[in-house]
């Protein structure tokens, strides 16, 4: 890890059922998570439906923006999931039975005495020269193509596969967080707080509000790279709200 070095990244979501709600998104959430703990910067994400130009159009301008890009979804055995043959038009390679791919999943039919018809086979297609991600639990490979990361969108699957790609990406400086609970509303911290946020450049302040079933109140989350920064900006915090306490006391 790059104590420095900021890494960012995108995430390509695909599939007509995430757009339709039939299928409820559990990937960009752990993504997220995963990244953030590596010292990733997640920048942002995209949903687009299984429509290859939409696909391409999403993926070349992702891939131009951030250093890292991952994509979950449409790497399977029916005519819908086109994922493979988009990867390959984005980048002008010939989409192929990759000879690697078509072993592994010829091996693991063949233990488990199913045909490997032409459907499964589709799920060793990917762009000429594409790096695998193993996939522990169906076995059929996600793949790499320069700086973007094709996996599939089943959960645990995504989740092995992102697994496995962790120890093998480039991470930077990790963030740090610390959470500051605020008795009061945003209404009343907004102007303050954009203060404390303007004299701590190199942080993030977020607010969110809460509701606890009897009252309103607000969580601060103070982000940074380097703790002594992260410090300064979280004791401005409880600072800002101890005056704030203080002109209620004496109003």
């Amino acid at each position: 890890m790059n104590k420095h070095k900021i890494v960012t990244a995108a995430m390509l979501a695909i599939g007509d059922e995430l757009l339709s709600g039939r299928t409820k998104d559990k990937n960009i959430g752990y993504l997220a998570e995963n990244l953030t703990v590596a010292g990733i910067d997640l920048k942002e994400v995209r949903i687009v439906a299984d429509d290859q130009d939409a696909i391409v159009e999403a993926v070349n301008a992702l891939r131009a923006k951030y250093d890292l890009v991952f994509t979950s979804g449409g790497i399977g055995p029916t005519h819908d999931d086109i994922t493979a043959d988009a990867m390959s038009a984005a980048f002008g390679l010939p989409c192929l039975h990759d000879p690697d791919a078509m072993r592994l999943l010829g091996e693991m039919y063949e233990r488990r005495g199913l045909e490997f018809n032409e459907a499964r086979q589709r799920m060793a297609r990917m762009p000429q020269g594409a790096r695998h991600i193993e996939n522990a639990v169906s076995t059929a490979p996600g793949f790499i193509v320069e700086n973007v990361h094709v996996m599939a969108g089943v959960p645990a699957v995504f989740q092995a596969m992102l697994g496995w790609l962790l120890p093998h990406l480039p991470t930077g400086a990790t963030v740090m967080s610390r959470t500051v609970v605020s008795p009061f509303g945003e209404g009343e911290i907004g102007k303050p707080l954009t203060e404390v946020q303007k004299n701590h450049p190199e942080t993030s302040i977020g607010s969110y509000p809460k509701f606890d079933g009897k009252g309103f109140y607000t969580e601060i989350v103070v982000r940074a790279r380097d703790e002594a920064v992260l410090q300064s900006a979280v004791s401005a915090v409880e600072a800002m709200l101890d005056a704030i306490s203080a002109t209620r006391e004496t109003a």
